[in-house]
């Protein structure tokens, strides 16, 4: 088995490292029980010394120095020369936690499933862990409806449910990572998760997903995605809501960690 790994990276030497070190870092781990490991970096053009530290890796990572058309993009061009039998990607500023590889092996060894998501902590631009992030158990019908959040730094696929999805929507700037989970559940894919904690989502002041424009863009973006889901039929809002309780009820784990999360950290800096 092989894992290919994608990270995008446009001026953000800042986290960089840390984001490539928490890749690389499971190489070993990995390599004592036969499976091997493949990250690709691509960088459409830099200038703050990204590429610099990116080359200071040598053979270790396989570059991709081209500008591309945006991250969804730069993803598919990652993909593209990937060899690995599951593929995960993990933007410049995130990082994967350690023994994140060894479960997603394990989970795929152990279950009849083509795409899985974990869970993941929010982290600042210091590392401070603000709160939990779950994913939600994956479902069309509640994606659509936006009761079903997953979480992307700890999400790994299949090549195939990848290839079958057609890869990501390239005209979707904002929520390409939401995009590509719908395609591949319509394409057939099997969609699990699992309560493990795999990743950290860093949002800070100057972070993309940290804006109000990002917010709205990725707003627009869901309901022409839920549109492929629910085929233009609108649901009213007491219907969303009503969903929303029972979707929430019916997974006592994410009810549970959400109690709990609420006492000890308070406010939520991305809901879920």
């Amino acid at each position: 088995m092989k894992i290919s790994v994608v990270t995008i990276s446009f001026n953000q030497r800042e986290y960089l490292k840390q984001c490539m070190d928490s890749v690389l870092s499971q190489h070993d781990e990995l390599a004592k029980i036969g499976v091997q490991l493949e990250y690709i970096v691509v960088d459409p053009g830099s200038t703050d010394g990204s590429r610099e530290l990116i080359e200071s890796y040598g053979d270790a990572v396989i570059k991709i120095f081209e500008k591309d058309e945006g991250p969804a993009d730069g993803l598919n061009k990652g993909f593209a020369i990937a060899a690995g039998d599951v593929f995960a990607y993990i933007n410049a500023d995130d990082y994967f936690l350690e023994g994140a590889f060894l479960a997603a092996v394990e989970l795929f060894r152990r279950n009849d499933c083509d795409v899985f998501s974990g869970h993941g902590w929010i982290v600042d631009e210091y590392d401070n862990r603000s709160h939990r992030c779950l994913s939600h158990k994956f479902s069309l019908k509640q994606y659509a409806l936006g009761n079903c959040v997953v979480m992307q730094q700890s999400t790994f696929f299949k090549r195939e449910a990848f290839l079958n999805a057609g890869g990501f929507n390239e005209n979707n700037r904002v929520s390409w990572d939401g995009e590509l989970m719908v395609d591949m559940a319509i394409a057939g894919a099997k969609v699990i998760r699992i309560n493990n904690f795999l990743s950290c989502f860093r949002v800070y002041s100057t972070s993309i997903s940290g804006s109000g424009d990002f917010l709205e863009a990725a707003r627009v973006e869901h309901v022409r995605i839920s549109e492929k889901i629910l085929t233009g039929t609108m649901h009213s809002m007491f219907y969303r809501v009503l969903n929303r309780i029972f979707f929430r009820l019916s997974d006592p784990y994410y009810l549970g960690v959400r109690i709990f999360d609420s006492m000890q950290y308070g406010k939520r800096v991305i809901p879920s």
